[in-house]
């Protein structure tokens, strides 16, 4: 028998963009459910990048790409024959845009009355700060992030990359897997009014315990230990790598049988003997002058063979990784198939991220290139909508399409 992927004979209206939305409506693509992107021609450049590679060549893969004028009244009615044949409808405006286009859920149920609708919104629908316009990085500003990733002598950095945008999107796939098992005992659909400020205020873990039970302020973590007091502990430089003298591995060295094994892993030096390292307690008030001989070791390593020495003996150790080290030397994501093959249209060909988990009754997902806007015009109007190749013609006339 063959097996089938999870989410196959699903169909989503994705009104999504950016990154947030877009991310949830992959996860969905990936288990076999049918995306059809509502989306509007732009001129010139694409801020987000190239369409087909890139970031949006990742997020968008296995997608469909529908071009519809939402600025027209016929544009609207088309999305919403769409919504008529989809079992989700999923956007990631601010809490009004979709009430204006009279796509809101309440609406929507006139139209299919078990539709599952999710509005991935900066801050849900409700409360004072509702139509406040918001990305991911200055949801992480207001949850917090930005402060906690300055070093702590420096001024608020934040991420280098919007990891709110990850929060939010991985957030809305769970509630959209949530309301589809809800709809199968009960028959109903429903609204999911999602915040992705608080779906990234609720992974910062620790920090967020301690303002709200204790009703302290966070302060820059830099390489501190939330889970508890370890040494040595950080990031040490290693040895260069060809040209590239920027390499090094974390480590940390909790229990006493850890420091045995980091010990013996780096040859027994003299130094680890004496007896201001003999307990945890004794190398966390000499930490600067432990940080100093472990990192005369680590400097003389190559940061990958350190990294396998020590794990061979139970230590936790890290490479700290590049590009180059995750994409093209990282043996553990080579073996499992993490990188996915994707064919463009001139038959070149590049990797995207894959899928974290296997499923044992399922097949292995495979993706397929991002669409430009537009790209799946006439199997969207033509087989799913029903529409005549005159019926398109008019409607791309009247301005309510693009071709």
């Amino acid at each position: 028998m063959q097996r089938r992927a999870p989410l196959e004979g699903v169909r989503v209206a994705d009104f999504t963009w950016v990154v947030a939305g877009p991310v949830a409506t992959r996860i969905l693509a990936d288990q076999g459910a049918e995306v059809i992107k509502i989306e509007r021609k732009i001129e010139g450049a694409d801020a987000l990048g190239p369409r087909r590679t890139g970031l949006q060549g990742d997020i968008n893969r296995s997608k469909r790409s529908v071009a519809i004028n939402m600025a027209t009244a016929q544009g609207v009615e088309l999305a919403r024959r769409l919504v008529a044949k989809s079992d989700i409808v999923i956007d990631n405006f601010s809490a009004r845009v979709m009430k204006q286009w009279g796509m809101d859920y309440e609406s929507l149920t006139r139209v299919k009355s078990d539709i599952i609708c999710i509005s991935m919104s900066g801050f849900g629908h409700s409360g004072p700060r509702a139509n406040y316009v918001s990305y991911g990085p200055t949801l992480q500003a207001l949850a917090g992030f930005t402060l906690m990733m300055a070093s702590r002598r420096g001024e608020p950095a934040g991420y280098g990359y919007s990891y709110a945008d990850m929060a939010g999107g991985y957030s809305g796939a769970l509630a959209a897997l949530f309301a589809l098992w809800h709809r199968k005992k009960t028959g109903r659909g429903q609204f999911i009014d999602l915040s992705q400020f608080e779906s990234l205020a609720a992974v910062i873990g620790p920090a967020l315990l301690d303002s709200s039970v204790n009703e302290r302020s966070q302060s820059p973590q830099a390489t501190s230990m939330p889970e508890g007091p370890a040494a040595p502990h950080g990031v040490y430089r290693c040895r260069s790598l060809a040209e590239d003298d920027d390499r090094w591995l974390a480590l940390s060295v909790r229990t006493h049988s850890e420091w045995r094994a980091f010990v013996n892993a780096i040859g027994s030096p003299a130094w680890a003997v004496e007896p201001k390292f003999a307990s945890l307690f004794l190398r966390m008030r000499n930490r600067t002058e432990l940080d100093a001989h472990v990192e005369r070791w680590t400097r003389a390593h190559d940061a990958v063979k350190a990294m396998e020495l020590l794990q061979r003996h139970g230590v936790a150790a890290g490479l700290v990784a590049n590009g180059a080290d995750l994409c093209a030397r990282n043996p553990q994501l080579e073996a499992r198939g993490f990188w996915m093959p994707v064919t463009l249209p001139d038959g070149s060909a590049l990797r995207v991220t894959g899928v974290p988990f296997r499923l044992s009754d399922a097949p292995l997902p495979k993706a397929r290139c991002t669409p430009d806007v537009g790209d799946d015009n006439d199997y969207v109007l033509g087989e799913v909508l029903g529409l005549t190749r005159g019926e398109r013609d008019a409607l791309a006339a009247a301005g309510a399409i693009w071709q």
